[in-house]
Formats: C-alpha cells, structure tokens, sequence
C-alpha cells in the first residue's frame, strides 16, 4: 500500500514519493520494501525515534525543504547501515544529539540550517562517515565563540577545538580567581607589615621622648655605707 498523498513506483526498487504533499510528519505506514524515500518540500518538523526502523532495503531518504528542527537520538536507527544518500538541507536544525548520526554510512547534506556550531556538532561530524564534505559546507550562524558566527564549521573547528573551551574557561577562571586572593594576601601583609613599622616607630618616639631619671646624692651615700 502507498502512503496517503504519496506516489509509489518500481524502478530498481520500491520508489516512494512524498513531495510537496503537505506532510506535517512522518508516515508511519511506509512500505517495508521502500529504497528510494522523497519526502522533501512539506512541512514536516521533527525526525522521531526508529522512525525508519522496518525500511532495511532504504539506499536515499530526501528530507529537505522542510521546516525540521528536532532529530531524536535514535532517529535512524535501522537504516544507518544501508543509507547512502540523506538530503537534510534547507530546514531549520541549529543542533542534534551527539549520537543521532551514529554508524551512519550515508553522504550527508546537511547545509543551509542555522547551525549552532559547539562541541556536539563537533563530536557529530566526527561520527559520520564522509564528515569532511559535510562539514566544509555548514555555516555557523551562531557559535560558542562569537567570532565563528557567519563562518564556515570546518574554519571554525580548525581554530579552535569546540570541546576543550568549557574547561579552559574554567581553567581560566581559576587562574583569575587565584590571582585575585594572592593579591589580596599580598597586600595585606605588606599593610600588616608598614603598620606595625609605623606602631613601632612611634613606640620608639615615645620613649624617647621621656625625660631620663638621673641619681640623687642620697642615694649615692647609701650604697657607699653598705658596701
């Protein structure tokens, strides 16, 4: 059976077309022997879990011109193996799961989204296959680093590793934190330091400025009887 709204035909498999059928989502009644999916040109938002699971003999699935902004973790499960071809450009992803191109083997096209370039989009091109192609053609439209918006990933990921800045953010801040409290140490104990100089000389000022306590001639006489 095809899908509602959808046109199926044989040509070296099971061809399905969804185009322009004004979807809102996924058909969940997608024949098993599908190979060839094009679901591009509606307004489909969001790729749930094992979603494709039961489509094994799947080679290319046409998600583009969607309004697609979620992609859950386990999205393609069942089809990441046999995939050759997802088309995902022109939608509005900005990010997804580290893991939801895991064991992908498909040539991903993924450009034209506001991507949110950071470590998990980092860690995602990693994981695919052929993530060189893919990543030189996302543009980040925002970015962890301010200076990486507008610029290609693979720029952006050259100059900076994504995953290491949180901890030397805090690195950073520990380092200034420290500075901070050896400073005030510093400083206290140099005030400590010119404040007891500073007591310490007027002590001395003040005993100098006692008058001295000189012998009276009896005194004198009663020593000399005693020895």
């Amino acid at each position: 059976m095809c899908p509602k709204g959808c046109l199926c035909s044989h040509s070296g498999g099971l061809n399905v077309s969804c185009s322009n059928a004004n979807l809102k989502e996924i058909p969940r009644d997608l024949p098993p022997e599908t190979v060839l999916l094009y679901l591009d040109s509606n307004q489909i938002t969001s790729i749930p879990n094992e979603i494709f699971k039961d489509l094994h003999q799947l080679r290319v699935l046409n998600l583009s011109k969607n309004g697609i902004e979620f992609i859950d973790e386990h999205a393609f499960k069942g089809v990441a193996e046999t995939l050759q071809t997802l088309d995902l450009s022109d939608n509005r992803i900005q990010s997804v799961h580290k893991n939801a191109f895991n064991n992908l083997k498909a040539r991903a096209r993924i450009a034209n989204n506001p991507w949110h370039c950071d470590c998990t989009l980092q860690q995602v091109l990693r994981s695919m296959a052929v993530n060189h192609e893919t990543a030189n053609n996302v543009i980040c439209k925002t970015s962890v680093l301010d200076e990486h918006a507008g610029r290609p990933f693979l720029n952006a990921a050259n100059d900076a590793d994504l995953c290491n800045l949180p901890k030397k953010t805090t690195d950073y801040a520990m380092l200034v934190t420290m500075f901070g409290w050896f400073t005030m140490v510093i400083s206290y104990v140099v005030y400590y330091v010119r404040q007891n100089q500073e007591d310490a000389r007027r002590h001395l000022e003040y005993l100098k400025s006692l008058p001295s306590r000189q012998k009276k001639p009896d005194e004198a006489d009663d020593i000399s009887t005693v020895v």
